[in-house]
């Protein structure tokens, strides 16, 4: 059977150096639902150092004002980096609290993603809301809220010959996102036996005018959430595309699947599995269901991948580490691994030597 390629993949920057992670803070007692920045310790993604002294780089005045499980993801055309994010306030003492749950949450919340774009990591844009329920004939899906996004650069979304149509470009980004679905009829969100599935579009630059509703990505036939993914080159150049996602169904706990379609999003592709129960044993009493929020990402001088899994409901991100994906990932067990408490659902991004070094020298006046 003859091996189907992909184009080749985006690679870390030129002259890899350092890692730039994203993230929110959980504080029941405090404004903290904003976005944050951690920069590795030089060349080592195993300790992170908080930006701006740990306070947040960047706030949303949009929607709810909260951001929550923010991701960052570069354009390798354009070298813009995006930083995107669900809209949602949990500790809001300004809000009707009959509708502070999680049921209101995730059957009427928004559909909107908040989105802040920089060509220098430093300078952000002002942010601006994403519409991912809006369909190509301008009518919206039924769905309940959108949180968790994440995106995938693909080079080569668009058919041949399209480019004139798409800003000269072939490439666009597949945005994955956990989102409850209903009938187009149940506009009041009210079937009892609605569940979360992972959600897909596609979109240029985060903006609605690009952005092309796909559907559902994953559907397990019971709740599944915070999908996040990592591509691999194998020797044969055929790009390998994994996946980590949180079960909430009769057996929750995050598992890991593959797949090596070239066109992953779409529906009827083959997905193998990897591992289940992943960082169960990061939790107090081994319970699988007790992490959730993954972030996948590989390390650019070695073979090492990475996962951080979310200890629920506070305790933040702990590591999963392999130099063989295909063989499942290892509790990383370092006394040297070190990130501020509280750190949750968030994404980490290498950097070049150029941006690592204007990272540093821009603290505490970054935002």
């Amino acid at each position: 059977m003859a091996i189907i390629k992909r184009a080749p993949q985006p690679q870390p920057p030129a002259d890899p150096y350092g890692y730039l992670l994203v993230h929110f803070i959980e504080n029941p007692d405090g404004y903290a639902e904003r976005i944050y920045l951690d920069l590795s310790d030089g060349d080592n993604p195993e300790v992170w150092h908080p930006l701006n002294n740990g306070e947040p780089i960047l706030t949303s005045p949009l929607g709810t004002t909260g951001v929550r499980d923010p991701y960052l993801t570069r354009n390798p055309e354009t070298g813009r980096v995006y930083v995107i994010a669900t809209d949602l306030r949990v500790f809001d003492p300004n809000a009707d609290q009959s509708k502070q749950n999680w049921t209101e949450w995730s059957h009427h919340g928004s559909t909107n993603l908040i989105i802040w774009h920089s060509d220098d990591l430093v300078h952000w844009s002002e942010p601006h809301e994403l519409n991912v329920a809006r369909r190509p004939d301008g009518t919206d899906a039924q769905l309940g809220m959108a949180w968790a996004p994440e995106a995938l650069w693909v080079p080569d979304y668009y058919p041949e010959g399209s480019e004139a149509e798409h800003n000269g470009s072939r490439g666009a980004f597949v945005l994955y996102w956990s989102s409850k679905t209903f009938a187009d009829s149940d506009t009041e969100h009210a079937d009892p036996d609605s569940y979360d599935h992972i959600m897909w579009g596609a979109t240029s630059d985060f903006t609605n005018e690009t952005f092309e509703y796909g559907g559902v990505f994953i559907d397990a036939g019971h709740a599944t959430i915070d999908t996040t993914m990592l591509q691999r080159e194998l020797p044969d150049g055929t790009i390998r595309t994994y996946r980590a996602t949180k079960d909430n169904g009769l057996h929750p706990g995050i598992w890991v699947d593959r797949t090596d379609a070239p066109r992953w999003w779409e529906s009827g592709v083959l997905w193998t599995p990897v591992q289940y129960e992943i960082g169960k044993d990061w939790t107090k009493n081994g319970n699988p269901g007790g992490v959730e929020g993954p972030a996948f990402f590989a390390s650019h001088s070695d073979d090492r991948v990475y996962l951080y899994v979310d200890v629920i409901p506070s305790i933040g991100y702990r590591p999963m580490v392999t130099t063989d994906l295909d063989k499942g990932l290892d509790y990383l067990r370092s006394d040297d691994f070190y990130m501020a408490p509280h750190t949750k659902h968030g994404g980490v991004m290498s950097l070049s030597r150029a941006e690592y070094d204007r990272l540093r020298a821009a603290d505490g006046t970054i935002g």
